[in-house]
């Protein structure tokens, strides 16, 4: 199984995907930040990172910019509830940036694991790229 870092600063949505990924037999790691799972992610870099957009001191945007100046390789999901604009605007920049998969808020449980299973098939984009 693969492990997983969270970055979200709503702490029910934090406790719901670790939960429901802690499930399926990953090992999970979370942050409220985009700042402190930097920080984290530099130390110890997961195979997979899933990043709320909307958060403070570090924005996902930024924190996706920021990962993959140092680590091009990483796979990221992005993830949004910023209403009809999530999608079409934030998502799709997120996407454009190197997310390699979008979860619009709300999600169902079936929808995130989808979206994790997905991901990981993903190759990893060469360290050069």
């Amino acid at each position: 199984m693969a492990s997983i870092l969270i970055i979200d600063d709503q702490p029910e949505v934090l406790r719901a995907l670790r939960r429901t990924l802690q499930q399926e037999g990953h090992t999970v790691t979370d942050a409220a930040d985009g700042k402190v799972a930097l920080r984290r992610f530099a130390g110890s870099p997961t195979d997979l990172v899933i990043s709320d957009i909307y958060m403070p001191e570090m924005d996902g945007i930024e924190f996706l910019i920021r990962v993959r100046e140092v680590f091009p390789q990483a796979r990221i999901i992005a993830m949004s509830g910023g209403g009809h604009l999530a999608k079409d605007r934030v998502l799709g920049a997120a996407s454009m940036l190197g997310a390699v998969g979008i979860l619009e808020k709300p999600f169902t449980q079936s929808e995130a694991l989808e979206a994790v299973r997905v991901a990981l098939e993903l190759p990893e984009a060469p360290a050069d790229a």
